[in-house]
Parts: C-alpha cells; structure tokens; sequence
C-alpha cells in the first residue's frame, strides 16, 4: 500500500499544481482583458485624450490586479481610422520559483465616438 502511495502522490500532487495554476493563469487573463475593455472605453470617449485609454488600463490594473500580473505593457493604438484599441501584455504568477509565469496578451477594440447631426454621415 506504501509503495503505491510513493508513486501515485508525486503524480497527485503535480496534477494539483497544475490545476492551481491553470487557475491564476485564467484570473490574471480575465484581469487584462477587463483592464483592456475599461482602456478603450475610456480611448473611445467624445474628444478622449491621447494615452488616456493606456492611462484608464493602468489605473484599473493598480487597483485590481494585485499580484496577478507581473512585467506589464500596456499599449495604446488606432488600428483603422475612427477606431482605438488597447493592448495589455503581461505574466501570470508562477507557483514554482524562478520560472516565468505564462504570458497573457488581451485586447479591445471599439469606435471612436464622434458627434453627428441628423441627416449627416
């Protein structure tokens, strides 16, 4: 009984490790695309200033990221005319020392909002 129990709990417990982080790879993929889509709702507003959608995503991030994210990029873009997006690049923890965390890239994209009169384009 021993003998099994030797060679199963490594396998146990890197099936565990590995769900955990699964896990904080998933939570810190949500917190950069939230951080992203409050970044172009902020690039995208009437007469928004330039590099306030990458300063809007940096405050989200200061306040709801933690430690969820390490190595942080946040760019700021206008992939087509009329149109903003926000990129956010960064880490995800890792559970074992001195290994990378798995990389997590999210973006949004949304139309630059304008002023139009009735009849007009």
């Amino acid at each position: 009984m021993s003998v099994e129990i030797a060679i199963l709990f490594p396998a146990l417990l890197l099936i565990v490790t590995a769900i955990v982080q699964y896990g904080l790879w998933f939570h810190a993929r949500s917190v950069a695309l939230a951080a992203a889509q409050e970044g172009v709702a902020a690039a995208a507003s009437y007469q928004a200033a330039p590099g306030s959608g990458a300063d809007r995503a940096r405050t989200f991030l200061d306040a709801h990221a933690a430690d969820a994210l390490s190595d942080i990029e946040i760019e700021q873009s206008a992939p087509a005319p009329g149109q903003v997006a926000v990129q956010v690049t960064g880490r995800a923890i890792s559970l074992l020392p001195g290994v990378a965390g798995l990389a997590v890239t999210q973006s949004a994209e949304a139309p630059v909002e304008r002023f139009t009169v009735a009849g007009g384009p």
